[in-house]
C-alpha cells in the first residue's frame, strides 16, 4: 500500500512538475527580472544625461535648443515606467517612442560635440561619452535577454500543455516583446555607388 502511495505521489509530482504549475510562475518572475535589467540600463543612461548636458554647456552654450532638447527627451524618457504587468504592446510601444526619442537627441549632441575641438578633448566630456556608448551596449544585452524570457514565459501560456494549466490556473496573457524602433528597419537600404 504504501508503494502504491509513493508511486502515486511520485506520479503526481512528475505530471504536476511538467504541466507549468511551477514553470509558468518561474518564467514569469524571469520577464519580471529580465524588465528589471532594461529598466536599469536606461536609468543608467539617463543618469548620465545631466553629466553630458552640464559638460557640453561649458563649451557649447550657444547650443542651448539642442541642450533643452536632451533635457526634455530625458525627463519624457524617465516618465514612462512600466511594472511587467503592463507590458502590453501600447505601453511597449509608449516606453520605446520616449526612449527613442532620448537616443536620438543624445545623438544630436554628440553630432554638436564635433564642432568643438576642445569639448572633444575634455577628459570629463570623452569619459562619459565612453560611459554613455558602454550604456547602449548594456541595453542591447538587456534587451535581448529580455526578449529571450519573454519567449519562454509566451511559450508556455501559450503551447500545450502548460497552457493548458495557465488556462485553468493562472490565466496570464503573453508579454509583449520589443519592436524595431528605427523607422524603416525592416526595409532594406538601398545603396548606390554611383553607376549606372
Amino acid at each position: 500500500m504504501k508503494t502504491n502511495r509513493a508511486v502515486l505521489a511520485a506520479f503526481a509530482a512528475a505530471l504536476l512538475g511538467g504541466c507549468g504549475v511551477q514553470s509558468i510562475p518561474q518564467s514569469e518572475n524571469a520577464v519580471s527580472a529580465a524588465w528589471g535589467e532594461v529598466e536599469n540600463q536606461y536609468q543608467r543612461r539617463a543618469d548620465l544625461v545631466p553629466n553630458l548636458v552640464a559638460t557640453v554647456k561649458g563649451y557649447a552654450s550657444h547650443e542651448r535648443e539642442t541642450l533643452e532638447g536632451v533635457v526634455a527627451a530625458r525627463a519624457k524618457a524617465t516618465q514612462v515606467q512600466l511594472t511587467v504587468d503592463q507590458l502590453t504592446p501600447e505601453n511597449m510601444k509608449r516606453f520605446e517612442a520616449a526612449q527613442g526619442e532620448l537616443r536620438s537627441a543624445l545623438g544630436r549632441l554628440l553630432a554638436v560635440s564635433e564642432n568643438y575641438p576642445q569639448l572633444k578633448a575634455n577628459e570629463n566630456f570623452r569619459d562619459l561619452q565612453a560611459q554613455l556608448e558602454g550604456t547602449e551596449n548594456r541595453i542591447a544585452i538587456a534587451r535581448r535577454r529580455y526578449i529571450e524570457a519573454v519567449q519562454q514565459f509566451n511559450n508556455l501560456v501559450t503551447v500545450p500543455p502548460t497552457s493548458w494549466t495557465n488556462g485553468m490556473l493562472y490565466h496570464k496573457q503573453p508579454k509583449a516583446q520589443f519592436t524595431a524602433t528605427t523607422e524603416n528597419a525592416r526595409e532594406a537600404p538601398k545603396v548606390d555607388f554611383g553607376g549606372k
